[in-house]
């Protein structure tokens, strides 16, 4: 089973890798809210689907570049969110899809699913919904809250699984 620190490595080394070839992502499709992304390290091809928020809360603060973010991981999907400052460590991150709730560990500015076997859950329930929210801590103590449209995750997921 891997853990946070596999899944942090994996996050740096998407971003050294394409840092270290000046390779730059390159946007392969458009699914309504989610594109699909892709970049090469070394002649191997990789792929993600990535969606930006459509609400970000409270408005009188800098948000910076916030994302969520799912890669392949073996047969099935890593979801994170990667916010544009530092998370307040030892707090929770909380996405909620619709009624369902899924606690992320935060650690810098990314957060993963705090219990890696509700990683499917989380994506499946991504699938079904319409709507998610993020809410984090700032390393500032500030409360946020961000609203993610899920049209087109599916479709993003299915050209993500094609990427090779």
């Amino acid at each position: 089973m891997r853990t946070k620190s596999a899944a942090l490595a994996l996050a740096l080394t998407l971003v050294s890798a394409a840092a270290a070839t000046a390779a730059q992502p390159t946007r392969i499709k458009q699914f309504e809210a989610w594109g699909v992304y892709s970049y090469s390290n070394n002649g191997q091809t990789s792929c993600y689907a990535l969606s930006v928020p459509t609400t970000s809360a409270p408005a009188s603060v800098t948000h910076g570049d916030n994302f969520f973010l799912i890669s392949p991981q073996g047969q099935s999907y890593m979801p994170q969110a990667i916010m544009g400052y530092a998370l307040r460590q030892g707090s929770d991150v909380t996405v909620a899809v619709d009624n369902e709730r899924f606690d992320l560990a935060p650690r810098e500015n990314t957060a993963w699913v705090r219990d890696q076997s509700r990683e499917p859950a989380l994506v499946n329930a991504m699938r079904g919904g319409s709507r998610m929210t993020v809410q984090a801590t700032s390393g500032r103590g500030t409360a946020t809250s961000y609203s993610y449209s899920l049209s087109g995750v599916t479709a993003a997921l299915q050209e993500v699984s094609k990427c090779r």
